[in-house]
């Protein structure tokens, strides 16, 4: 796993006072210990923020939850946004809770679209907020260019968790037959990047066939849609199912076991959230990864 931090220490060095700023903001996201974001918030105190896609997503759930125990460990008023896929939802939200705090806030989140990332670290920085972006924000956006607001931008490539999942799955199906695959948001880079390792994976096992790739935003409910479908469509032709979630991935398990399936035909997904680990624990889900 590819992992990379890109924050203002990339431009220029930065004092105490700016360190203890940016180190609240990234525990809002499990970065830093209590004890020193305890110190940056003695003098005022901001309301921490998380502004995640769905609390009915288990990653996202799980976020939600490390949030709320660190507002709690330093004694900040807590708020979670929730987007629903919805950018402009997002975005509103965001600017609703700057305007209602003064722009005393340090916001922790997962843009819903690469692009809402601009808007977004514009507003905190016209307000004088702090903000972190994870996994999806343009090339060109840099925490540098809006510091010291921009604190920094957390991602993951998502390349070698697409692959690694794919040539689990290819395994499980004795390297040869028909898949069928469930990418996230088209435009996000997680999808992107995961749908990349998938490309590898099978570039390198000619005897697996790509049956169909449909986009499923990263939904349980677009899923199981989208699978019950193929199930109809392609019926045995269907040797493994790939999906860019484990989310996603659970529901494809769901419509195996309508189908008389589930264990059966492979699935694999991405994330290690607790009900996938239980899914494999069963047979039902042949891997998945954190």
């Amino acid at each position: 796993m590819a992992g990379k931090i890109v924050t203002r220490l990339s431009n220029r060095p930065f004092g105490r006072r700016e360190f203890l700023k940016g180190a609240t903001l990234l525990g809002a996201a499990g970065a830093f210990p209590a004890i020193i974001t305890r110190r940056g918030f003695a003098a005022d105190n901001p309301t921490v923020v998380n502004s995640i896609r769905s609390l009915s997503n288990p990653y996202h759930a799980t976020w939600n939850k490390g949030g709320a125990a660190f507002a709690k460990s330093v004694g900040a008023e807590y708020v979670t946004l929730v987007t629903e896929g919805n950018s402009e939802k997002g975005i509103a939200d965001i600017k609703a809770i700057l305007a209602k705090t003064g722009g005393n806030c340090v916001i922790n989140v997962d843009p819903n679209d690469s692009p809402d990332a601009r808007p977004i670290v514009e507003a905190a920085k016209a307000a004088g907020a702090y903000v972190v972006t994870q996994w999806n924000k343009p090339a060109d956006l840099h925490p540098w260019d809006y510091d010291p607001n921009y604190v920094a931008h957390i991602s993951f490539s998502g390349v070698p968790y697409g692959k690694a999942m794919a040539e689990a799955l290819i395994k499980a199906m004795g390297g040869k037959g028909g898949i069928v695959a469930l990418g996230g948001i088209e435009s996000n880079v997680p999808a992107i990047e995961r749908k990349a390792g998938l490309e590898e994976a099978l570039k390198a096992n000619p005897d697996v066939k790509l049956l169909d790739m449909q986009v499923a935003n990263w939904s349980a409910t677009e899923a199981l849609e989208k699978t019950n479908a193929w199930l109809t469509q392609f019926g045995d032709e269907i040797g493994g199912i790939w999906a860019a979630n484990d989310d996603m991935a659970l529901a494809a398990v769901e419509a195996l076991r309508a189908d008389g399936r589930a264990g059966k035909v492979p699935v694999t997904g991405i994330d290690g959230i607790q009900l996938a680990v239980e899914a494999i624990q069963k047979g039902e889900l042949a891997g998945t990864v954190a």
